[in-house]
């Protein structure tokens, strides 16, 4: 089994798993159909969770007056670091 890394949905496979899904969503078969729709709808939600978990953390780490250790801010960092940053435009 692979690493966890590995397995993490990247911006790169989210982008694989648009494009099959806009190409499945224009086949003439129903269910095929439907199926491409299905991902493509998983995407928008996964994009749209990460732009709340980007603003969650960013509202975390950076709030005015808030006194936050670095054992708290590393996880939030992290996360940013990871990719884990909103796509606007999409």
């Amino acid at each position: 089994m692979g690493t966890e890394p590995e397995r993490r949905l990247d911006e790169a496979k989210i982008e694989t798993l648009r494009v099959w899904g806009e190409g499945l969503a224009g086949d003439p078969r129903d269910e095929i159909r439907a199926a491409g729709r299905a991902i493509t709808l998983l995407v928008e939600e996964i994009e749209r969770l990460n732009v709340d978990l980007w603003n969650e953390r960013a509202h975390v780490v950076w709030a005015p007056g808030a006194a936050i250790t670095d054992r708290e801010a590393a996880p939030a960092m992290n996360g940013l670091q990871r990719g884990l940053v909103p796509r606007f435009g999409a």
